[in-house]
């Protein structure tokens, strides 16, 4: 590669949005984590196809989802409207947590339950499920893998509210642990990265489904008693 050329590829400008999936149908208001089976509701299908609408005049090349249903049937609306094949990366997979197919949620007595209370002894890594260091680790590989198959233009990874929180927290230097309802990153949400080059130069949010989001769904509201279905990733 020549002088020039490398200086080139070094001033290169690609944005790669993480983009959480819809709403999922959970009556039974259970942590789904990576459990299968677990589809978009009606509500969620409306919002994939909002950010699709929203995306639909960016420079989009290539379009990459968790494997899991609910983040796939995101994406799906998002690489038909650029006429892309979408793809999967296992690295943008929920975290894995033990309380998976179970409720845990505001007033339903889990902290109560002796048998949870291994699980709950520290919040800094956290005990109860994936390390936060790991998620980092796979997020900013999916993160660069998703760059260098778009550069010079854009990028759309669908994957889950935590993961995407956390590889935000590393890139913007704030502490890994955290209180779940103060993430900024609401159902059909784009967290963006805009990269020069290989580094990362910026970081923006944005919500093109906000007004089909519940109200107890959107970030800093206050938890429903037995509301475990609002902390879904």
């Amino acid at each position: 590669m020549s002088a020039s050329s490398a200086q080139s590829a070094q001033s290169e400008i690609t944005v790669v949005h993480l983009m959480r999936h819809g709403e999922v149908h959970n009556p039974d208001g259970v942590l789904y984590g990576r459990r299968p089976d677990f589809h978009l509701s009606e509500l969620g299908v409306r919002m994939a196809d909002r950010v699709a609408e929203h995306l639909a005049g960016r420079d989009i090349t290539h379009v990459v989802a968790s494997p899991l249903e609910r983040a796939q049937e995101t994406a799906a609306p998002v690489a038909k409207t650029h006429g892309l094949t979408l793809d999967t990366d296992d690295r943008l997979i929920e975290a894995a947590n033990v309380f998976e197919g179970k409720t845990f949620g505001v007033g339903d007595g889990a902290l109560r339950r002796p048998a949870n209370w291994k699980y709950l002894t520290n919040p800094f890594r956290p005990s109860w499920g994936e390390p936060y260091v790991d998620q980092v680790v796979r997020m900013m590989g999916a993160l660069t893998a998703a760059r260098d198959a778009a550069r010079g233009h854009e990028a759309v990874c669908v994957s889950h509210q935590l993961p995407i929180w956390i590889v935000r927290s590393f890139v913007e230097r704030r502490r890994l642990w955290h209180d779940p309802r103060r993430r900024q990153c609401s159902l059909a949400s784009l967290t963006s990265f805009t990269y020069r080059g290989n580094k990362i130069v910026s970081v923006g949010y944005s919500e093109p489904a906000r007004d089909l989001v519940p109200a107890h769904l959107l970030p800093g509201a206050r938890p429903v008693k037995g509301g475990a279905k609002a902390f879904g990733a």
